[in-house]
């Protein structure tokens, strides 16, 4: 099992270009998620919310990797089975800059599901309001991204490598959305050394070991060279 645990947020693409959600200029302080990120909002007015999240995803499919995102492919690929990557981003920037397996606890921009029987499929670049389930012929296919009122993905296994790690390390997150922000505490009282990384420490970061601040595009990979280094210590 992975020893390490790296969790990454919004803040390491802002750096492709992505917006962010909490900020002052981020999505939620120009749209109302509850109009766009809920399954009501989804059921009221499907159009909108296809159109929204047409948008996002080509957004997502025009930004690059930055440095952070390859710098964590490279240690990914130096300590093959050592590092389990988790992200909160529903971009496929991670797998574009080389990694593998990363966990996406919030889903996925390039994928479908039905929002009957849950079968999942690759999203056409636009989606409409009302396209169907490719297997079931019947359900409404819609954004298989984590809405408000729903339950992230992967969480169990996420808590349980958590609760087994040596050093778990957040990247580039607010520290306001839970149950994620609470996996450093699980970290914690398994004696993992905790790390955060971002622009700014957020709200939760009194509860690390370590607040490395400054733009993910050059901590992470500063960071990075340390520990194939030998040389990161808290």
């Amino acid at each position: 099992m992975a020893r390490k645990v790296i969790l990454t947020g919004a803040g390491i693409s802002a750096e492709s270009g992505l917006p962010t959600f909490r900020d002052p200029k981020g999505l939620w302080a120009r749209f109302d998620p509850m109009d766009l990120a809920t399954p009501e909002a989804f059921a009221r007015d499907p159009a909108k919310v296809q159109a929204f999240y047409n948008d996002r995803r080509a957004a997502a499919r025009a930004a690059q990797p930055n440095p952070a995102h390859l710098a964590l492919a490279q240690l990914q690929r130096a300590r093959p089975d050592e590092v389990l990557l988790v992200t909160q981003n529903v971009d496929d920037l991670h797998e574009r800059a080389g990694s593998t397996d990363a966990l996406h606890v919030h889903g996925r921009l390039d994928e479908a599901r039905c929002d009957s029987c849950a079968h999942r499929w690759p999203a056409p670049a636009r989606m409409a309001a009302g396209d169907r389930c490719p297997a079931c012929a019947s359900g409404l296919a819609r954004p298989a991204v984590v809405w408000f009122g729903e339950v992230p993905e992967h969480l169990d296994k996420v808590a349980e490598a958590c609760s087994r790690c040596d050093l778990f390390v957040v990247i580039g997150s607010s520290g306001t959305v839970w149950p994620v922000a609470g996996l450093v505490d699980i970290a914690a009282r398994a004696g993992a050394q905790t790390v955060e990384i971002n622009l700014d420490p957020s709200v939760r970061a009194g509860a690390f070991d370590r607040v490395l601040a400054g733009p993910a595009s050059v901590r992470v990979p500063e960071w990075v060279a340390q520990v194939l280094a030998g040389r990161f210590k808290l």
